[in-house]
């Protein structure tokens, strides 16, 4: 609600009055001190969005204060959530975004259009007269210098301006929404997480499960028409491939559509059924009548992988995400395109390697999708993404103008769906990092002590290769903005930075004798041709030099002394081939080859004897000899397929990560008759490479996990 007189701000069950400085719950006074009422009074300001901490740091304290600024905001923050009766680990009003900031979560009521709340804050009796004075003089001098300008050049900059965002679910991080689609009038939402698959009523939180057979997992991906069947896909424990189902969110038994199938959308007129069938990387859209019945393939060719499937109101056209999977860093071909069904004609209208898997068609023809942002928009870990809106002409299946930004700032926007009116867009923010562990090895590779978390930096931090001395680990971070190389001591609190700039570092290794680092920096501005740079530098510091410069690097690794050889690989069309490469002078000969497909992983023994090659979960692993010698097969038993390979220390096994049949991740040890054991495990989060010191006593690795949920986009 608002009061104009008093200039009141509802949220829940709680009134801000702007003017006096007052909080009340259910017409009771909550006692708020003023650094408290100060950050409300910002996040309030921009609901939705991350207010930083360098911004509550300029509000709260002058440019001469002396203070423990982080103890004093987390102090003011831990008292404003007293009063709210707010918790951080469980977030209704104020949510904490590590390292970040904070923002405000919860729906309000009474935000004046166009007016400052902080200027309403500042008329509080108590304030500061000094600081209230200055701010006054300068707000006036910059209203006189441009009213007409600025406000039409804000208006250019912010976009956003009448954009409003609720939150609709309040899961934790260790249990993500994995999916969430709104229904047609916009009442309900759908969602799935690791513990079912559930309906929220949005208007009251009220919240039921529907049902599932039991053991299985389901992701809604869209309603039918009717508003009271859900499209879900379904995958069970025991390994079987995923399909297609009709749930009811009224009750009754769930009913099976199609096997062997991934679920994508509905038609609005509710006739046909848009699914994908997948092999591992390579996929097709297929459409089917609403029973089931009379399938056929649509697109795809050998490699694609497509993301969401999309329909227009008229139901005659879809639009997709079509991506073709490049080996690992090297990124891939992604683009936007329109289907019409009934005459086979496909149009592409986008191409952008930052395009996201997500797609929704609103009813006035604009297609909604997410793109990554790039720097310096980009936050502290890899990964955010917003939303944009392009207009299509329906005639003829192309963009009508430039597409409109609809969101900002952090997280991972995906799982877009439209209410059927156009009004309301849901989707999912992703907010994702990868942790490095480390964990002393016991009995040679019979057990690993518990893992212990290597520094509590936020970002996506990645373990590439120890110092001689096995003291120091070398790790790729993006904690400060592009990738940069790092080096930090498994008891150091802090690391120490090795490479820094603008271009990404990929990978690190060590070269032979451990005099040198060696690393790939892949450049700021990509390019489908682009060259990668192989660089090395002292690993006591020193000037980097370049040590050659190549396309399509995958990977590369040395062996090491008194053993000189160095490798990397190339892919192309489906061909991984190996060359050799000398530190110091550059690329030597190539020595070997072999038929790949799109994702795959090798490494190379210490000795620089053996390449072993592990197609993306596969339960098999090619080991090729490096001297001319004759290549064998190794059979894994007792795990299932390998994602990575890192050879043991004493090149006597290899360490792999892994899925299991039931999701759970894994880190094995595979000794080299293919006897795989479990060493580490983990159903929550995916567990990654794994880095072995060079003295065999340690071993690092990483684990990614996430916090998810559900929002709601309005008044676009």
């Amino acid at each position: 609600m608002m009061d104009h007189g008093s200039e009141l701000v509802s949220f829940g069950p709680f009134e801000v009055d702007l003017r006096a400085g007052e909080i009340r719950r259910n017409g009771s006074k909550v006692r708020l001190q003023e650094q408290p009422f100060q950050i409300l009074t910002m996040l309030l300001e921009r609901p939705g969005e991350v207010v930083r901490r360098e911004e509550l740091r300029n509000r709260l304290w002058p440019a001469d204060t002396f203070v423990d600024f982080d103890h004093g905001l987390n102090a003011a923050v831990k008292r404003l959530r007293d009063a709210l009766g707010d918790s951080a680990e469980n977030p209704r009003f104020v949510e904490t975004l590590a390292r970040r900031g904070y923002r405000f979560v919860a729906p309000i009521a009474g935000r004046p259009n166009g007016t400052d709340l902080h200027a309403k804050a500042e008329r509080v009796p108590g304030r500061s007269a000094r600081r209230h004075f200055t701010r006054i003089i300068t707000a006036l001098a910059v209203l006189l210098m441009g009213t007409g300008a600025g406000w039409v050049a804000a208006r250019r900059l912010n976009p956003l301006v009448n954009v409003f965002q609720q939150r609709l679910t309040a899961n934790p991080s260790d249990d993500p929404v994995l999916a969430a689609i709104l229904s047609p009038d916009g009442k309900y939402l759908a969602f799935g997480d690791r513990t079912g698959l559930f309906l929220r009523i949005i208007g009251s939180g009220e919240t039921h499960p529907l049902p599932v057979s039991d053991g299985s997992r389901a992701w809604p991906t869209s309603w039918f028409p009717d508003g009271s069947h859900l499209l879900a896909t379904v995958s069970g424990t025991s390994g079987e491939a995923s399909s297609l189902w009709s749930i009811s969110v009224l009750g009754g038994s769930p009913r099976k559509l199609m096997d062997s199938a991934e679920a994508r959308s509905v038609s609005p007129d509710g006739s046909q059924i848009a699914f994908v069938r997948s092999e591992p990387l390579n996929q097709s859209i297929w459409l089917m009548s609403a029973d089931g019945e009379r399938s056929r393939k649509i697109v795809g060719e050998p490699g694609d992988v497509f993301g969401t499937v999309a329909w227009s109101s008229d139901a005659r056209r879809f639009a997709f995400v079509r991506s073709a999977y490049k080996s690992w860093h090297q990124g891939g071909a992604v683009s936007l395109w329109i289907c019409r069904p009934d005459s086979g004609r496909v149009n592409k209208i986008l191409s952008d390697v930052r395009l996201g898997e997500s797609l929704a068609w609103a009813p006035d023809g604009r297609l909604v999708y997410s793109l990554d942002e790039t720097p310096p928009n980009v936050s502290d870990s890899k990964g955010d993404s917003n939303l944009w809106a392009l207009p299509i002409d329906p005639s003829s299946d192309q963009p009508l103008g430039a597409p409109k930004r609809l969101t900002s700032g952090p997280d991972r926007k995906t799982g877009l769906s439209f209410s059927a009116d156009g009004k309301k867009l849901a989707f999912l923010r992703w907010n994702r990092e990868a942790h490095m562990y480390v964990s002393q090895i016991q009995g040679g590779a019979d057990l690993l002590n518990i893992p212990q978390r290597l520094g509590l930096e936020e970002g996506r931090n990645l373990p590439y290769t120890w110092t001689p001395d096995s003291r120091f680990l070398l790790f790729t971070s993006d904690r400060d903005g592009a990738t940069h190389l790092f080096k930090q001591g498994i008891t150091q609190p802090a690391p120490d930075l090795l490479v820094g700039g603008e271009d990404s570092v990929v990978s690190a290794r060590l070269n032979p004798d451990g005099t040198e680092v060696l690393y790939l920096l892949l450049p700021k501005t990509q390019s489908s041709d682009q060259r990668l740079r192989l660089m090395r530098m002292p690993l006591a510091g020193g000037t980097p030099q370049i040590v050659l410069q190549e396309p399509a690097i995958d990977n590369f690794q040395c062996a090491r002394a008194p053993n000189t050889l160095c490798v990397f690989g190339q892919f192309s069309e489906r061909v991984l081939r190996f060359f050799s490469f000398d530190p110091q002078r550059g690329k030597g000969t190539e020595f070997a080859k072999i038929d790949v497909g799109l994702k795959y992983n090798w490494s190379l023994s210490p000795d620089g004897a053996s390449l072993a090659v592990a197609q993306w979960q596969q339960n098999k692993i090619e080991l090729l000899s490096t001297r001319g010698g004759p290549s064998r097969t190794l059979t894994i038993t007792g795990g299932a397929g390998v994602a990575s390979l890192d050879w043991a220390a004493d090149g006597r096994s290899l360490w792999a990560s892994s899925s299991s049949l039931t999701g759970t991740q894994a880190l094995l040890n595979i000794d080299l008759h293919g006897r795989a054991k479990a060493m580490f495990q983990d159903s929550d989060k995916d567990v990654g490479w794994a880095i072995p010191s060079p003295d065999g006593r340690y071993i690092a690795f990483w684990e990614a996990g996430g916090s998810a949920n559900a929002w709601v986009l309005q008044g676009f």
